[in-house]
């Protein structure tokens, strides 16, 4: 069992968490899916334990992957003192995205994604996780030299915010013992 702010020691938050991992590559790559149209198999994480066979460089398709996780700093810690009490740690958290591009319209599905995450409609699902766009930065041409063939190939950096909140057993105070000690001098007889 995990210590609560009685026990003393660490605190681990409890749950839900904020999507992490596999859960936030899913965010991701069903937003990828949904604006360009791509199959969903041919929307890959970047980084797989198991590497999947690339597709033939006449097919379109994209890998992606969080490239930076950055905090801002100083998070807000509300209490909670409903029943036993708990605090709640919300912090903004900028991810940044690199969504690459393979095939013949590469440039043109990097270019997709880009201007459908602007409308509102395609990111409610990632506001609905706590997560929407900052900004899209430039487009790059990166081809690829694989076996001896050009395989072309487009990056396109995207820059998100997170809320997360993570809440801790940081139980209500329900009693003390204090000494109030001060230096000021009472009178009973003015």
């Amino acid at each position: 069992m995990a210590n609560t702010s009685a026990t003393g020691g660490y605190l681990s938050p409890g749950s839900p968490l904020p999507p992490e991992d596999a859960a936030l590559d899913a965010i991701f790559q069903q937003a990828i899916v949904g604006i360009t149209g791509l199959d969903g198999t041919l929307v890959r994480p970047r980084w797989q334990a198991v590497v999947p066979q690339q597709p033939e460089p006449s097919t379109n398709w994209c890998a992606f992957g969080i490239t930076d996780t950055g905090p801002a700093d100083f998070p807000a810690v509300e209490h909670d003192g409903t029943g036993d009490g708990a605090s709640a740690l919300h912090r903004h958290e900028e991810i940044t995205l690199l969504a690459s591009f393979y095939g013949p319209g590469a440039s043109g599905n990097a270019k997709t994604l880009r201007d459908g995450l602007y409308l509102s409609q395609n990111r409610e699902a990632m506001q609905a996780a706590g997560i929407d766009l900052i900004g899209a930065d430039d487009i790059r041409a990166a081809p690829d030299l694989i076996n001896q063939q050009w395989v072309r190939r487009f990056d396109l950096p995207l820059n998100f915010r997170r809320h997360a909140v993570r809440t801790y057993p940081v139980l209500n105070l329900l009693s003390g013992d204090a000494v109030l000690e001060t230096d000021v001098q009472i009178s009973a007889n003015p």
